[in-house]
């Protein structure tokens, strides 16, 4: 019987906090704003752009939302040009070997957008270890189950048979909304606490615990159907 992981890329498969924090910095300098702290920034990480950017600067004016949107982007895509790296978090390349060679069928569900989604997987050689891939382009964002269904959809793969793994509260909510396993990691952009609070069923801090528990599921799953 088949089962799903389908995971969330920045703070979960990537180390993004300094991209995403240099570019959040460049482009509010770039409209004369003061740039919003890490601790207020990371709380929205997994949010679509659009969402985040509105939610970090309340007080500018509704029509220039999409200006520092398009200025956010510009800052990210410079900055890597200029070797501005998202590593792979130590022990991620380890894990989704382990899951793909052990029958898991593996999906992701993330914010980014398709061109910097494609750009990491491809990067990091971790492109064809996918077998849906799901991002900001592909419709509504987190915390809505869209992308998440998706991924279930174009699988042909149950709730009941998948699992959603995500740094963040948004993950988790839309794991919920989507029926789905709420499992968080807890080395990403939210604590642990706004995770179970998002509603996390667990939460792995180490990836050698993620192995262990998304293992342990897929036996307690086998179990129950075998009642």
């Amino acid at each position: 019987m088949k089962r799903l992981a389908v995971f969330d890329i920045d703070g979960t498969i990537v180390d993004s906090r300094r991209a995403i924090t240099e570019a959040v910095r460049d482009a509010w300098i770039a409209l004369g704003l003061e740039p919003p702290p890490y601790e207020q920034s990371r709380r929205v990480v997994g949010l679509n752009l659009l969402a985040a950017v509105q939610t970090l600067a309340p007080t500018l004016s509704p029509d220039r939302y999409p200006e520092l949107a398009v200025a956010y982007k510009e800052a990210f895509l410079r900055n890597r040009e200029g070797g501005q790296g998202e590593p792979l978090y130590e022990g991620a390349r380890q894990t989704l070997r382990v899951l793909k060679d052990d029958g898991w069928v593996l999906g992701i569900a993330t914010g980014k957008a398709r061109r910097g989604l494609e750009h990491i997987l491809k990067h990091h050689g971790v492109h064809d270890w996918f077998d849906a891939v799901f991002c900001a382009d592909d419709g509504p964002g987190k915390p809505d189950p869209h992308m998440l269904n998706c991924n279930m959809r174009a699988l042909d793969i149950e709730p009941s048979r998948t699992v959603m793994v995500g740094d963040t509260s948004f993950d988790m909510a839309m794991a919920r909304a989507a029926n789905c396993y709420a499992l968080g990691v807890s080395w990403g952009f939210h604590t642990a606490e706004e995770i179970e609070k998002g509603g996390a069923h667990e939460i792995a801090h180490d990836f050698s615990s993620l192995l262990g528990k998304l293992e342990r599921w897929r036996t307690q799953q086998q179990q129950q159907q075998q009642q």
